[in-house]
């Protein structure tokens, strides 16, 4: 730096002096923000040991008088760092819900119909040890109401099951 000031003094005096009293002026003040943040992910991990479960309804008599109910089961297994694992299951509503917990199954062929159902599973969380095998039971309800005044025909929907860690 003292180099090029000595050169521009050499050429004449203002250069110099210009470079010296302009050079605040190029660099002035400002502040701005930097968003840091990390995710520390769990020292273990459950996994399900199938992709995909069905849930299957069956037939449906829109005469029958009670609720009709499906249960599947599948298999999942913590691992990780702890001898103990803390695992929690959430589904999200599936592809046709009418809002938030109101889950239904579209018809297959007239898509401007649907089916109405309500899903549970169990256990939704416990804490268990590292590499045993759990089971999980899905259940599916379709009370009457839901199902007396409906089209005929095959419905379905998709749900994604979660499991944490």
């Amino acid at each position: 730096m003292r180099s090029r000031l000595a050169l521009a003094w050499r050429r004449g005096g203002s250069a110099a002096l210009c470079l010296l009293a302009c050079a605040p002026l190029a660099w002035s003040a400002g502040t701005g923000a930097v968003g840091v943040g990390a995710t520390v992910e769990s020292k273990n991990n459950c996994l399900f040991n199938a992709k995909a479960l069905t849930l299957p309804f069956g037939n449906i008599d829109p005469a029958g008088g009670g609720d009709v109910t499906a249960t599947a089961s599948m298999t999942f297994v913590c691992n990780g760092a702890s001898t103990l694992a803390t695992f929690f299951i959430s589904a999200n509503d599936g592809l046709h819900a009418s809002g938030a917990g109101a889950r239904r199954m579209r018809h297959t062929v007239t898509t401007t119909e649907f089916l109405p159902y309500s899903l549970s599973w169990s256990p939704a969380t416990a804490t268990v040890t590292k590499g045993t095998t759990q089971t999980l039971t899905v259940t599916g309800t379709i009370q009457p109401f839901q199902f007396q005044n409906v089209l005929a025909g095959a419905y379905q929907d998709t749900v994604v099951l979660t499991i944490t860690p």
